[in-house]
């Protein structure tokens, strides 16, 4: 399928428009300060933040010490981001821009960060963003980010446009299509990393269920 598949980012650029829509999103996932604390212990120096909403991990990564790309389709986002590290005077370079065609040279970060983005679409989709994640870390960089666990409440519900891509219409975002997989699947989608960590996880409620894992890029 086309493009047209990854289009969350509407529903967020409203999200983030209100202080009640960014409440629950302002705070560093505790995942993401391990992971990105390990990637720096280990001498990592660049970072993106893929799909960074209102740049809660940006500014984490900025203040640990990364130099720091923050990228997302949410102008909104983008502009909350922007003015939080003019604030903080964290330096961050931020742009709108899409998952699957980063504006990055092969190999410029040491770790990429793609936390709750890349299943937004179907299967194409998520396999594109992916590649152009892997182009983009150095091999031996690290990666971290979230895909859609089949135990999750939601999966096999609404209509499927896709194989395993699923859209619950009138359902917050859930309205855009989300892709969903087993960790078999997970992996052969992740060909040319190899896996450090891999747990499925509930988030903020019961049945959320998500995949949470940490790869390097051979």
């Amino acid at each position: 399928m086309s493009d047209d598949t990854a289009t969350a980012h509407h529903l967020w650029d409203s999200h983030w428009q209100t202080d009640e829509g960014r409440a629950d999103w302002m705070v560093p996932d505790p995942a993401v300060e391990q992971t990105a604390r390990l990637a720096a212990a280990r001498g990592g120096r660049r970072a993106l933040d893929l799909g960074c909403g209102v740049g809660r991990h940006a500014l984490f990564l900025a203040k640990i010490g990364f130099t720091v790309s923050a990228m997302d389709g949410s102008d909104t986002g983008i502009g909350f981001l922007t003015e939080q590290a003019r604030a903080t005077g964290r330096q961050i370079d931020a742009q709108v821009g899409l998952m699957t065609d980063l504006p990055y040279p092969d190999g410029t970060f040491d770790f990429v960060l793609a936390w709750n983005v890349i299943y937004h679409g179907d299967r194409s989709i998520v396999l594109r963003a992916i590649a152009e994640i892997r182009r983009v870390l150095m091999p031996g960089g690290l990666y971290q980010g979230t895909m859609l666990s089949k135990r999750n409440e939601n999966y096999g519900q609404g209509r499927e446009v896709a194989p395993e891509t699923f859209v619950l219409d009138g359902v917050t975002d859930k309205a855009h299509p989300h892709f969903y997989c087993n960790a078999a699947e997970l992996m052969a989608l992740f060909q040319g990393f190899e896996l450090w960590s891999l747990d499925d996880r509930e988030h903020r409620r019961p049945g959320s269920y998500h995949w949470q894992m940490v790869a390097e890029r051979l």
